[in-house]
């Protein structure tokens, strides 16, 4: 599989003219290089989806759509080696994770809904009713929504392809897939999978990678594009909304998240410290909805300081092809040196670094970081980092806790440790978030919805909420003979 990718257009894998490369982010070298697409290739793939949508079977032979899922998912598991070996490369991520939600769950992915399309009632009958003297019958039926833009971030590139392509598939849309810049190579890896190992009908399924911005915009903007599915930052989340409402598309967002950890005063203290040391270094920090924001009893702050530091300081970091690594490397110098940046300033505002702080070459690695004192206002407290660095926040009573955790644009997620699993679950409800973990309890699976609150996004990813996005809901009336 290796370095050497495609873009797929039309049934087709295609070179380009041009290239951009790819670096490996543990070493900071050049791991390879991907085809940049232009706007012309772009056009041509909403052209060949929007063909296949109109022109072939795809939209309505459910029989065909399940059984391309199986070929894809049996396809994903045999080549699931040389997509971990890719991974690790160019996502940084650590072995482990990749047998975890950087791989082996999203491959799950495709077989949930292959299974779900079997089971899920695409028409609905409402019965008959009397109107002016005549009986009318009416029923609902569900229908693909048309062409999808799928456009993802590097962070967990598999997973976040797969949650979009294998739903958007499952409904009978077709679909342009969009790679990140920073993580194309495995993206593309999807593509000549496809090609290569399914029955897909040409023009149903696309994947792009660019370097171009106007490419992101073609899609989010082109009328023969129905659906848009974005998932990265809210302010780019911002601009996809503003620019699909020139052809009233349907969009899905999932944004950012500046999650709080809130730990009770009959918390375990250990197991709460633990679970926010590793937590926020999953991935080296790189997750929408990881809890960067530890709020803490008042009178314990410094105590509880001190145990979190100790776990932060057991995380192993390096390489992450080593099966003994739990924290990979940040994925640029660019990245590095905005988490860094936002480290510095929270010091200068008043916040005391208790550990961490510091760059590690070679690579983008950064060690893991503990804020104390954190004011819940100031910037690290409210602006998303993604990187290692946890923002510990003290709170008097329950109600503040709770008024600190709601104090952020964003609503992703969220946890609560707490020996009174009633008074977490109670404190739970009162948080807007559209995931929520008690005591370590885990919410992220194939058939769990994920999405936000306010400015986290719109919609809902994976489960029967996630094909749902890629469906229209038509209503029919006859007269009943």
């Amino acid at each position: 599989m290796g370095t050497n990718q495609r873009l797929l257009i039309d049934g087709r894998l295609v070179e380009t003219g041009r290239t951009f490369t790819s670096l490996d982010p543990a070493t900071g070298e050049v791991l390879g290089s991907a085809p940049d697409a232009t706007v012309a290739d772009t056009e041509t793939a909403i052209a060949a989806a929007r063909r296949a949508f109109g022109g072939t079977a795809w939209p309505t032979d459910k029989d065909l759509r399940v059984r391309c899922l199986g070929q894809l998912h049996r396809a994903l598991t045999e080549h699931a080696e040389d997509l971990r070996e890719l991974t690790i490369s160019e996502v940084g991520a650590p072995r482990t994770l990749t047998h975890g939600a950087q791989l082996d769950e999203p491959i799950d992915l495709v077989r949930y809904y292959g299974q779900l399309l079997d089971t899920y009632p695409l028409t609905e009958d409402l019965g008959e009713v009397g109107y002016q003297g005549q009986r009318h019958h009416r029923w609902v039926e569900k229908e693909a929504a048309g062409v999808a833009a799928a456009i993802i971030p590097y962070n967990f590139p598999v997973q976040l392809a797969l949650a979009k392509l294998a739903p958007a598939l499952a409904a009978g849309c077709t679909v342009v897939l969009k790679a990140p810049p920073d993580t194309p190579l495995v993206t593309l890896a999807l593509g000549r999978l496809i090609a290569e190992h399914t029955d897909i009908p040409a023009g149903v399924v696309n994947v792009l990678s660019s370097s171009e911005t106007a490419v992101g915009e073609l899609l989010t903007t082109h009328p023969d594009v129905d659906v848009v599915s974005f998932t990265g930052s809210t302010a780019t989340g911002r601009r996809i909304l503003a620019a699909a409402s020139g052809t009233v598309k349907k969009v899905f967002l999932e944004l950012g998240g500046k999650s709080a950890l809130i730990m009770l005063d009959d918390a375990d203290v250990r197991a709460a410290s633990m679970h926010a040391a590793f937590g926020i270094c999953l991935h080296a920090g790189q997750g929408c909805a990881l809890n960067s924001r530890l709020l803490v009893p008042r009178a314990r702050h410094d105590e509880i300081a001190e145990q979190v530091a100790r776990y932060l300081g057991k995380v192993s970091y390096g390489d992450p092809h080593d099966p003994k690594t739990y924290m990979g490397p940040l994925i640029s110098e660019r990245q590095r040196d905005k988490v860094d940046g936002m480290v510095r300033r929270a010091v200068e505002a008043g916040a005391k670094l208790i550990t961490g702080g510091e760059r590690v070459d070679p690579g983008f690695f950064y060690r893991p970081t503990l804020l104390a004192g954190v004011d819940p206002a100031s910037e690290i407290a409210q602006d998303e980092v993604f990187g290692p660095v946890l923002a510990m926040i003290p709170y008097s009573d329950d109600d503040e806790a709770v008024a600190i955790a709601n104090n952020s644009i964003y609503g992703l997620s969220g946890a609560i440790h707490g020996g009174d699993q009633q008074r977490a679950l109670g404190m739970a409800r009162r948080i807007r978030t559209g995931t929520f973990s008690i005591n370590g309890g885990n919410y992220f699976f194939s058939d769990t919805p994920f999405g936000g609150y306010k400015q986290s996004g719109i919609g809902r990813e994976k489960g029967v909420a996630g094909l749902e996005e890629f469906l229209e809901t038509k209503t029919y009336g006859v007269v009943a003979a």
